[in-house]
Order: structure tokens, then sequence, then C-alpha cells
């Protein structure tokens, strides 16, 4: 009967109505506090899971993982693609020019990197084919001078499907007249939307086209490779530059998008560190609740421990009343913030959708959705790291409550 005891009498501390209220203001106070830390925390991470999965699929999915070029352009390319494929983590090559330049149209100007394809190769490395609003890449016909933008691009420059606009490569064209700049007409054959800031600086026209345009004959500026671990970008990259010679360079995407990533994890970790310090605060205030109850229940332990209750035993009733209090807590906010991290994209686009404004903005942004993904190890992991503060918490006033001397107590009562 008395092992049953702490749980049974803990259970009941919990629910008892007390003579001091401020004792269950505390008490609910500590309650509120988990379940707002334990939810809010499930909700901020989920968020920034989704930031760095829609980094992983929509930014470089887009951007190469990698890239190999030749400082004089690669001319027998195809052998080389496939010889590069042949590599274990190699999963995709493809060939591309890179070209900056400026897009006009009666009187608008836009800066943008024009990336010269061949359509049929670049679905290995790109997922621009899945994401074409208008056209496809199909339309990508060497000689017809044909080019894709992006959703943005082509709004900041006022062009749909089938307008014309004009280049302007940063280089010059000597002629007899004079040097001017060189410049070529584009017919405007899609729109792609990635719903990212690339949807505001990227083209994509026919590789033979820019060929053409940047006078490189038969080469090519470089190989794209896709890669089944984005990990391996850097490793993989210096292997292959070993493997062929210091003729060639390799250009991986922590380079050009690196410091993205790295933000987002270290804005995670940090996150993750501020608001577990928020549930250390809420499991703490166990500590003055416990506190006090001991205190108003200095003559119940005092019986207790008259009719043979071990000073183990009084510590196990305060320990199980504070874990209660905190599992409460801890469950309900693990079903708030559950309910948060699923539905917090609607909730966004419907608050969105009443005031007329946008939260995120891709021009300012990398993506314009608030993106959110669930991973239930962190769901266990904050519920550990709750559930041990709060038991570290309940320690302190058991052992006081243990040490509360029956002879003391009861001469007074």
């Amino acid at each position: 009967m008395l092992d049953r005891l702490p749980f049974l009498i803990g259970l009941r501390y919990v629910g008892a109505k007390r003579r001091n209220h401020f004792i269950s203001f505390i008490s609910l106070t500590s309650m509120l506090g988990l379940t707002l830390g334990v939810a809010v925390l499930i909700l901020v991470l989920s968020v920034m899971n989704g930031f760095d999965r829609e980094m992983r699929t929509r930014i470089l999915g887009m951007v190469p993982h990698t890239s190999i070029e030749k400082p004089s352009g690669l001319v027998e390319w195809q052998p080389l693609a496939e010889r590069l494929v042949q590599r274990e983590h190699v999963i995709g090559a493809a060939p591309y020019i890179q070209q900056q330049g400026m897009f006009s149209v009666a009187g608008r100007n836009q800066g943008a990197m024009v990336n010269g394809i061949l359509p049929e190769w670049e679905s290995q490395v790109s997922i621009i084919g899945d994401h074409m609003q208008r056209g496809s890449l199909d339309e990508l016909v060497a000689g017809e001078w044909n080019v894709v933008l992006g959703s943005q691009l082509a709004r900041s420059l006022g062009v749909g499907v089938g307008d014309r606009v004009t280049l302007l490569v940063p280089e010059a064209s000597i002629t007899p007249a004079g040097v001017f700049p060189r410049l070529k007409r584009f017919t405007v054959s899609g729109i792609f939307s990635v719903g990212a800031d690339l949807d505001g600086g990227l083209a994509y026209a026919h590789l033979e086209d820019m060929q053409t345009l940047a006078r490189m004959g038969d080469a090519v500026g470089g190989l794209r490779l896709e890669l089944d671990d984005l990990f391996l970008a850097g490793s993989e990259t210096r292997d292959i530059i070993n493997e062929l010679g210091m003729d060639y360079r390799g250009l991986d995407w922590t380079y050009t998008r690196g410091n993205l990533f790295q933000a987002i994890q270290m804005e995670k970790r940090m996150i993750g560190l501020l608001l577990t310090v928020i549930i250390a605060v809420a499991a703490f205030n166990i500590v003055s609740t416990l506190v006090m109850v001991v205190t108003d229940k200095h003559a119940d332990i005092a019986i207790l421990r008259t009719i043979g209750a071990t000073p183990r035993s009084v510590m196990g009733i305060f320990i199980v009343q504070g874990l209660a209090i905190g599992i409460i807590g801890i469950l309900i906010g693990v079903v708030l913030g559950i309910a948060l991290a699923l539905s917090v994209a609607d909730i966004i686009a419907f608050v969105e959708s009443t005031l007329g404004f946008k939260f995120l903005d891709s021009g300012v942004y990398f993506i314009s959705e608030l993106p959110s993904e669930l991973r239930w190890s962190d769901v266990r992991q904050i519920v550990l790291a709750a559930f041990g503060l709060t038991f570290l918490s309940t320690l302190y006033p058991a052992w006081r409550a243990a040490r509360v001397q029956p002879a003391e107590v009861l001469r007074y009562e």
C-alpha cells in the first residue's frame, strides 16, 4: 500500500483545491509556460526545417550541385559527361554556357543571367522543367532564338509568351561604323516559376544560340553535375579536379549558396536554444510551486511520516505532483505545436489574403511562401528535453519535503 502512496497522493495534490490560491495560480502559470514553450519550439523548428527543405528542392534544384569548367571552354564535352556520370555519386550531367546580360524592351531594362542549355539534357540536373508556368523547354530550338524567362523577370519587363526582348551582353562588337554593344533579339517562348529569387534574375536559351552569341564555336562553358548527396559536392568536386588535371576547375553550390544554407542551420540552432531557455524558465516555475506546496503541506507530511511513510516516499509524492503538472503542459504543447506546424502555411495564406500583403516577398527572401516540415525526431527531442527539465525542477522541493521532521511540525499542531 505504501508503495502506491507517492503516486496516488501526488496526483491528488495536483487536482486538489488549495487554501492558498496563489499556489494554484503559479501551478497554472507553469503549465501554460510549458505548453507555449513546447508548442512554439515545435512550430519554429518546423518552419526552419521547411526553409531548409525549400532550399534543397527549389534553390539547389536550379543551382548546379557542382560545375566543371575549363578556362578555354570544353569542346569534346560529350565523352567527358559520359565519363563523369560513371562516378558513384554523379547521377546527371548537362552542358551549359552562362552569359550575364541585360534584357531591354519598351524602355524597361532588367539584368539577368542567361544559361545556354540543351533541353534534352537539362532535366538531368535541374527541376526547371517541372516549374514551367507557360510554354516548355522543348520550344528552345537552335536557330530560332527563343528564351525562357523567370516569372518575376517577365513581370518586370512586362512581357509574355510570344513577345520580343533584346538581350545586351557586356561585350563590344567592332564594325565599320564603330564599336557597338553586342545585342540580339529573342522571342519569349516560356515562363517558369520556382517561387524563389531565381525567378527574377534567370533566363534560359538554347545552347547553340548562346554559343553563337558568345562566339565560342563548338565549345561550352562547362558541365553541370547532379549528385545523389548534395553535401558531398565539395569532396566530389576536388576528386574530379584531381582526376582531370589542373587545366580544369570546379565550383560547387557551397560557393554560391553555402552562406544561406549555413545561416539557416545556425538560426535553427540558436532559435532552438533560446526557446529551450523559455521552456526551462517555465519548468523551473515548478520549483516555486512545489516549495510553496511543501510549506503548505507540512502537517500532512508529518502525519504520513508518523504512519510509516519513508523520506523516499515523501520525495516521490512531490516528484509525481511536479511531473504531472509538467506532463500535462507538455502534452498540450505537443498537440498544439503539431497542429500549428501542419497548418501554418494555410494560416499565413489566410492572413495575407485578409490583410492584403505578403509576409515573404521573393524579391527580398529566397522563397515567397512560408514553408513548414514537421520532423518527429525534433518533437521527440523537445519532449525529452522538456520532461528532463521538469524532472530536475522537482528534485529540490521533494528533497526539502523529505527533510521535514514530524516531531517539530506536530509539536505546534
